[in-house]
């Protein structure tokens, strides 16, 4: 499987001179499978220049919604194969006990937040709301999970020819616990992150940050880095970086919590750009 990172910023996209190595688009992750199908994670910000990297043959579109937060679903009306007829493009996310998930992101294509409505959309749009387990999209078996993050939030394990990529961008596991990890068995996530090949998780605070934002639903990089030990992951991508935290910060941030923990999976961080081939050697 090849993974994409087109957006690895959180919360607001912060564009700038001191990001421009990790960069400042948000969530936005691609992953092409052996049959040559594209799976899209979230649309946050990053999702307009991978729209500009496919080919104008596509024909399906596939993009996994973890949540509906702005930084998550605003770049979708700048999505090149959204305005492209004969294009059939299907949006899955998690399930709400009040409002449809197309009820909900209509209140985002919509004004006064944007001037084109879905009836405008040129594409064959189609929306799927995912309760926990296991779907079929072409040759990728998708699981998606709940996870604890404010508002119905899902985390995705992809699998394909037994390679498998966990996606948890927006994720606390650390919530309501004096001393993280504890027990697998009240972990959040752990079983969609159990033994991946590959882990994408939020990474978005430091330890004094996080203890001033307890409940925000986000981790600090020390959790994640416990959380991937924990899981016994092979590759670990720190992502959904705060807006505040340079290019400086978070190389020495990444630097310092590897030097204390030591981990016994690869660290690869979460730089805007960074292609990972899952699987191979």
């Amino acid at each position: 499987m090849k993974v994409t990172l087109w957006g690895t910023r959180g919360s607001l996209a912060s564009p700038g001179q001191e990001t421009l190595i990790y960069g400042g688009n948000t969530s936005c992750v691609s992953i092409e499978g052996s049959e040559d199908t594209i799976i899209v994670l979230d649309g946050g910000t990053g999702i307009r220049r991978l729209g500009q990297h496919l080919p104008d043959t596509i024909k399906n579109v596939y993009i996994l919604l973890t949540h509906l937060h702005m930084d998550h679903v605003q770049g979708l009306p700048f999505f090149a194969p959204l305005r492209k007829e004969g294009v059939e493009v299907h949006i899955w996310g998690p399930a709400s006990t009040t409002l449809s998930l197309r009820s909900r992101l209509l209140r985002y294509l919509s004004a006064p937040l944007f001037p084109i409505s879905v009836r405008e959309i040129l594409s064959d749009l189609h929306f799927h709301e995912l309760p926990s387990g296991t779907i079929g999209i072409r040759e990728f078996d998708v699981t998606a999970q709940m996870i604890i993050h404010p508002n119905p939030t899902v985390g995705y394990c992809i699998k394909d020819q037994g390679r498998s990529v966990t996606y948890l961008p927006d994720h606390e596991p650390a919530l309501g616990v004096k001393s993280f990890p504890i027990s697998e068995d009240w972990t959040s996530g752990y079983n969609l992150a159990e033994g991946s090949d590959l882990l994408i998780h939020d990474s978005q605070y430091t330890i004094k940050e996080y203890e001033e934002r307890v409940g925000f639903g986000h981790s600090c990089l020390n959790h994640a880095f416990r959380f991937g030990q924990l899981t016994q992951v092979k590759e670990f991508v720190p992502f959904h970086h705060d807006p505040a935290h340079t290019d400086e910060m978070l190389d020495s941030m990444i630097a310092e919590t590897v030097e204390e923990l030591q981990p016994s999976y690869t660290v690869t961080p979460g730089k805007e750009g960074t292609v990972i081939n899952v699987g191979e050697e």
